[in-house]
């Protein structure tokens, strides 16, 4: 869980962009990209593997 206070120090802007980053760091868009649409299964575990390969 991602958690970021805003304080008077610290603005809004800064606690957004402090947000977005720490987002991008545990992975979160990414997997709402992967999750946007329904995948089956079997096109799960052939993305899979083929990332491992050149």
């Amino acid at each position: 869980m991602v958690e970021v206070r805003v304080t008077d120090k610290h603005g809004f802007e800064k606690a957004l962009r402090i947000f977005k980053k720490l987002c991008q760091r545990e992975g979160f868009l990414v997997e709402l990209k992967e999750r946007r649409f329904y995948s089956k299964p079997s096109e799960r575990k052939r993305k899979k593997g083929k990332g491992g390969r050149s």
